[in-house]
C-alpha cells in the first residue's frame, strides 16, 4: 500500500512537471516573436522674424522658435499576427517635448495634462481565418488619412516639418480596424472609431472610414482614403448629425532609380461647422520630390497649398502656400541628420514678427537628428 502511494505521488509530480514544462514552452513560443524597437529625435528651430511670443505659427512639432528640443523618444513593443490564427499586439510609448504634447488625444485628465508622455499607439491584433486572412486591430492606431506620418522607428517623413495637410487632419483613432489583401496588388481597410483623435467618445456617434490601396506596377502605389465623424461644433458640443469628412488621395511614384514622388490631395467638409447654416469646406495639396544623390545623401523638395476658404481648420479665412527644402544625411544604418529651410506664405496675416506685428510670411530653418533601431 505504501509503495502504491509513493508511486501515485511520483506520477502526479511527473504529470505536473510535464504540464509546467508545456506551459513554459508555450509561453516561450509566444514570446519568441516579440520585437522591441526604439526611436529618438532632437532638433533646433529658428524663425527669422523672431516672433514676440517665440511661436512658429501653423506648425505642428516645430512650433518653438530659437529652441533646442528633445522632440520625441519612442519605445515600441510588438508582436505581429503574421499568419492566419495568430494573435499579436503593439504598444508605442512616447515621451519628449513635441510629439506627446501634439499627438495627445482628448480623454482622461491625466491623458491631456501630462504633456511629456503619451501612449501613441496601443492595440491587440488577430489574424482571423477569413479568406486570405482578415487582420483585426482593436485599440488605438494611427490614421490612414494623409501621406505624412507621426515619426517612428518604422517610418518618418522626407521633411522635418509637417505639411498643413498633416496639421489640419486626424492623427489617431481609437476603435476597430480591419485590413484585407484582396490580391497581390489590392488591399482594403475599414475602421469604426470613437471619432477623430478621441480616446473616449464625446458623443453617441461613431466615426467610420476606409482605404483602398492599389499597386498597379512595382514603382507606383495609390491610396484612396475616407474618414468621417460627427465632432463637437459651436453651439452643439454633442453633435451627432453633421459629419466632418476627409477625402484623401495619396500617390507614391518611383520615377527612376534616384528620383521618387509623393503626392497628396485632400478635400474636407462639414455642415454647420461654426453653428447653424455655416458650412465649411477646405482642400489642400502637397507634393514632394526626393532625389537620392548617393548612398548617404538625399535632397527633398516639398511644395504645398492649403485653402481654408471658410477659416474652419486654421481659424482664419486664408489660402496658405509653403516651400520646404530638406537635405538628409544618413550617418549610418541607425542615424539620420537633416537640415531644413521653409518659407510659409498666406493671403491673410497669421504670422507675427518680433514686435508682435501681423505678417503674411514666415521663414524658418531647422536642424534635426534621428536615431532608430
Amino acid at each position: 500500500m505504501r509503495r502504491f502511494t509513493v508511486n501515485w505521488l511520483v506520477s502526479i509530480f511527473i504529470v505536473l512537471g510535464l504540464t509546467s514544462t508545456a506551459h513554459a514552452n508555450s509561453a516561450l513560443e509566444l514570446l519568441k516573436d516579440i520585437e522591441v524597437h526604439g526611436f529618438a529625435s532632437s532638433s533646433y528651430s529658428y524663425n527669422f522674424d523672431q516672433p514676440s511670443d517665440n511661436v512658429n505659427r501653423l506648425r505642428v512639432y516645430d512650433d518653438d522658435d530659437n529652441s533646442f528640443k528633445f522632440d520625441t523618444g519612442e519605445l515600441v513593443i510588438k508582436k505581429d499576427a503574421t499568419n492566419i490564427g495568430d494573435v499579436g499586439f503593439r504598444m508605442d510609448l512616447t515621451f519628449g517635448f513635441s510629439g506627446p504634447k501634439t499627438n495627445k488625444a482628448t480623454g482622461t485628465a491625466a491623458a491631456t495634462t501630462d504633456d511629456d508622455f503619451d501612449l501613441q499607439i496601443g492595440f491587440v491584433q488577430y489574424n482571423a481565418p477569413i479568406g486570405n486572412g482578415l487582420l483585426i486591430d482593436f485599440g488605438k492606431f494611427a490614421t490612414h488619412v494623409g501621406a505624412e506620418v507621426m515619426d517612428g522607428y518604422d517610418g518618418w517623413n522626407y521633411t522635418f516639418s509637417r505639411s498643413f495637410l498633416f496639421n489640419f487632419g486626424p492623427f489617431t483613432h481609437t476603435g476597430v480596424r480591419m485590413q484585407y489583401a484582396v490580391s497581390d496588388t489590392v488591399e482594403v481597410l475599414g475602421v469604426l472609431t470613437n471619432g477623430q483623435d478621441n480616446q473616449t467618445d464625446n458623443n453617441s456617434a461613431k466615426g467610420f472610414g476606409g482605404q483602398v490601396s492599389w499597386a498597379p506596377v512595382d514603382n507606383v502605389a495609390l491610396y484612396f482614403n475616407y474618414f468621417g465623424s460627427a465632432e463637437s461644433q459651436t453651439g452643439d458640443t454633442k453633435n451627432t448629425n453633421d459629419l466632418r469628412n476627409f477625402y484623401d488621395v495619396v500617390a507614391d511614384i518611383g520615377v527612376c532609380k534616384n528620383v521618387s514622388l509623393n503626392l497628396n490631395f485632400l478635400y474636407g467638409s462639414e455642415d454647420n461647422a461654426n453653428g447653424v447654416n455655416l458650412d465649411a469646406e477646405w482642400w489642400g495639396f502637397s507634393g514632394i520630390v526626393r532625389y537620392d544623390v548617393n548612398e548617404w545623401l538625399s535632397l527633398n523638395f516639398r511644395g504645398q497649398v492649403f485653402d481654408d476658404k471658410d477659416g474652419f481648420r486654421s481659424s482664419t479665412v486664408q489660402k496658405l502656400t509653403a516651400f520646404t527644402f530638406t537635405p538628409e544625411v544618413r550617418v549610418n544604418n541607425n542615424m539620420v541628420v537633416r537640415a531644413e529651410y521653409r518659407h510659409d506664405d498666406s493671403d491673410a496675416t497669421p504670422f507675427i514678427d518680433s514686435n508682435g506685428t501681423a505678417k503674411d510670411t514666415q521663414d524658418t530653418v531647422a536642424f534635426n537628428a534621428l536615431f532608430y533601431f
